[in-house]
């Protein structure tokens, strides 16, 4: 089986269509099952790895770094993020995620958690944290920029109409989102006309959508693929998540409009106020929201 790749944004960089969620490595097993995970990975095609600063406090980082030794730097594309809001706090971050992920440089940086209603205001304050991103992309540490949130379209849109050259944009992309304050229907567009990245995360609605029992992981996935995305990121804590994501991959083919509609119709007794998608309308997956302090120092 053959991941296929896609082109992200107009940064000309081929990448994999499927991305290695972080987060999941260090939620289940072993620093070795982690390492073993992220290389079988590698090894059969996921070349787009994605992480994040806060992520099992650093543990993440740490355990990908460790994976990525050996040559498999040099075969990915490294994704990671920052919660730091100030310059001085961003800076820092990005610090620790270089020396956690034992590499010189970053393919990625995404500003992580735009969640809030007036984030774009703290992130582009004189001294925000984009004064450090930039600076970090001029001293080489960096290639690209972006950002991610999961809470509510209009704070990307807010966040988009900052006059800013954004590299990608992450936000959750599944059928539920389709039906409900939906990133596909308000952002989707934009990034497109722009020719910004589009990184769809949560594809399975944090597992709700397969609780549902409505609809299974390669449909849920292949209906994620079927948008124009660059990357749909996954979290995969087995081997048996790998297979299912690269299965999903290798195997998709676009669908035609009777198979979404199919779908969207199989989903929408489920998608009414957004009860499925916690991320949206609950703070259960809001990690800033429990740990501010993490928008106003970095020591973790």
């Amino acid at each position: 089986m053959e991941v296929p790749r896609r082109t992200l944004g107009t940064t000309g960089e081929e990448v994999s269509l499927i991305g290695l969620g972080g987060a999941h490595i260090s939620h289940y097993g072993s620093r070795r099952h982690a390492i073993r995970l992220v290389r079988e990975a590698i090894d059969l095609g996921v070349t787009f790895m994605d992480n994040c600063w806060d992520y099992s406090g650093g543990r993440s980082e740490k355990w990908m770094g460790e994976a990525l030794r050996d040559g498999y730097r040099e075969r990915v594309f490294l994704m990671t993020k920052i919660d730091g809001r100030t310059r001085a706090v961003a800076a820092e971050q990005i610090d620790q995620c270089l020396r956690r992920l034992r590499t010189d440089r970053i393919d990625l940086m995404q500003l992580h958690e735009v969640i809030r209603w007036d984030d774009p205001e703290r992130a582009f304050a004189p001294g925000g944290a984009i004064e450090a991103l930039d600076e970090a992309r001029l001293a080489g540490k960096i290639r690209y920029i972006g950002f991610t949130g999961h809470k509510d379209p209009g704070i990307h849109l807010k966040m988009l109409d900052q006059g800013f050259a954004w590299d990608t944009v992450q936000m959750p992309l599944n059928i539920l989102d389709a039906l409900y304050n939906s990133f596909q229907d308000q952002v989707l567009p934009v990034l497109l006309e722009r020719g910004i990245g589009v990184l769809a995360m949560k594809p399975l609605a944090g597992g709700e959508l397969l609780e549902s029992r409505a609809i299974d992981a390669i449909e849920a996935l292949h209906y994620v693929m079927n948008l124009p995305v660059d990357v749909v990121i996954t979290g995969m804590s087995s081997r048996r998540d790998l297979d299912q994501a690269v299965k999903a991959a290798s195997t998709f083919r676009p669908l035609t409009e009777l198979e979404t509609g199919g779908l969207l119709e199989r989903l929408t007794p489920y998608a009414l106020d957004g009860g499925l998608e916690g991320y949206k309308t609950s703070h259960d997956y809001d990690g800033t929201y429990w740990r501010p302090d993490w928008l106003e120092r970095a020591r973790i």
